[in-house]
């Protein structure tokens, strides 16, 4: 499959040229020129000429392949491509590298994609013409040459740009040229688009560019910085958000150590913050690994983590409160036993908060933390603080939840901290049974209190009747 992207005057939109339909999407094709900056506009109800980058670059080779034939049919204009020569049948390599920079040019010529009748055997020959392009540059040595560099910048075929970037004969210090800050800006507004297929490529053209232009990934990470701050905090819209911080997780996971300031900034200003968007079922997974890729890079991040999810905390999403629950499982994995103990105490209370939750999927996720190994370890080292925390909560669900699967869950927890600590266990399970005396004692006591009230203001009401009560 082929994805070919210009750039057009209203926004980046993107063209099927093999295996996606090319009109169902309502998709138009338009031209580009990226390197100089210079936006192209095609004009889709009527494309009566190629872009003029085009159009100049034809002038300039004597060789008129593109004709345009006005046909009178609906009152609407025809481009028609004058076919090349395939590279490997009928042209020697000798003048493969020239042909090819022509089928480059030829193939910025715009089409009206929105028109399913129109130009039909010229969108299929623009069709075999990528293709073939993607096959030439995959298997052919020698083809890329500085003149075809603007020339592919230009065209931005995606599935072609990919093989273009991992040619070994691909030179960054001449592409550098025309991918520059620019090109990166307008990569990344199309990050925005709603079909998925083409949120992929261009995850990984822009990895590629990541990683062959050392000069621009300072920008990079300030644009994709820029772009999460406007998503939380202006517009909560932006459907690229799980592409970008894929992109991240394998960035974050290059760093090197010490971590420099501005990225555990970026951890704690931009990706925690990340959080608090209605949207976030939908690139969770994605935040969660870059958080935990943080951690395992600095473990001493732990804790302002940590305590950044306890502040964004739903409180009436159960939905989020389970997805955080999930990733704060992912953290207390790799968490270090010195950083724990700094935040144990902060964690099991609201751990506890969940397991009282009314709602038996927030409840069930919190009580699954017993079921791991790992945390089970933190747990019973540090029994004696945890103990308490928890102890009245799982206690009084035990004996009120409404769910029989969550009280089973309870009954194991609570089985499992009187094999750690049983002394405890006992103290606590006297202390709670001795306190509800008491609850329950006062709730007399004050139900009685308000009887008398309510007797008494009877008989005063009685008395204004002119009743003698008895």
């Amino acid at each position: 499959m082929v994805i070919e992207k210009t750039y057009g005057r209203d926004a980046w939109v993107a063209q099927s040229v093999k295996g996606l339909p090319s009109a169902g999407h309502g998709l138009k094709d338009h031209g580009i020129k990226l390197a100089s900056g210079s936006l192209l506009s095609g004009e889709s109800a009527s494309p009566s000429a190629p872009p003029p980058t085009c159009a100049h670059s034809l002038s300039q080779m004597n060789k008129s392949y593109l004709s345009k034939k006005k046909k009178k049919a609906y009152g609407r204009k025809y481009l028609i491509l004058t076919p090349f020569p395939f590279f490997f049948l009928d042209v020697p390599s000798s003048e493969q590298p020239e042909l090819f920079l022509k089928k480059l040019q030829q193939c910025c010529v715009i089409f009206d994609f929105m028109d399913t009748l129109s130009d039909l055997k010229m969108k299929e020959y623009k069709r075999s013409t990528l293709n073939e392009l993607v096959d030439y540059i995959t298997i052919s040595r020698g083809c890329l040459t500085e003149q075809t560099y603007p020339e592919v910048v230009r065209m931005l075929v995606y599935e072609f740009f990919i093989r273009f970037l991992e040619s070994q004969e691909f030179q960054p210090s001449i592409a550098k040229k025309y991918i520059d800050q620019k090109f990166v800006l307008q990569l990344l507004e199309l990050f925005d688009s709603e079909d998925p297929r083409e949120r992929d490529y261009l995850k990984t053209v822009l990895h590629r560019i990541y990683g062959k232009f050392l000069g621009l990934r300072a920008f990079i990470r300030k644009q994709i910085n820029n772009i999460f701050l406007r998503f939380v905090y202006e517009t909560e819209h932006f459907n690229g958000v799980a592409e970008l911080l894929e992109i991240l997780g394998s960035i974050i996971n290059g760093f090197a150590l010490p971590l420099k300031a501005e990225h555990k900034q970026f951890l704690v200003k931009v990706l925690i913050p990340l959080h608090t968007v209605r949207s976030l079922s939908l690139f969770h997974a994605q935040l969660a690994y870059c958080i935990v890729q943080f951690l395992e890079k600095d473990p001493s991040l732990t804790e302002p983590v940590i305590r950044g999810l306890m502040k964004f905390w739903p409180k009436t999403c159960s939905q989020k409160e389970v997805m955080f629950l999930g990733e704060l499982e992912e953290i207390l994995d790799v968490i270090e036993p010195s950083q724990f103990v700094k935040i144990q105490e902060p964690l099991f209370k609201q751990i506890a908060k969940c397991v009282s939750s009314p709602h038996f999927q927030v409840a069930e996720r919190a009580l699954y933390y017993w079921n791991n190994e790992y945390i089970m370890s933190l747990i019973e080292e540090n029994s004696n603080v945890i103990l308490p925390i928890m102890f009245s909560s799982l206690y009084r669900i035990s004996k009120e939840h409404w769910n029989p699967a969550i009280v089973a869950l309870v009954y194991n927890v609570l089985k499992a901290f009187m094999e750690m600590n049983s002394t405890m266990f006992d103290e606590l399970t006297a202390t709670y049974k001795s306190d509800r005396q008491r609850e329950k004692k006062k709730e007399k006591e004050r139900e009685e209190l308000w009887k008398k009230l309510e007797d008494l203001e009877l008989k005063r009401g009685l008395r204004r009747d002119g009743i003698i009560p008895t």
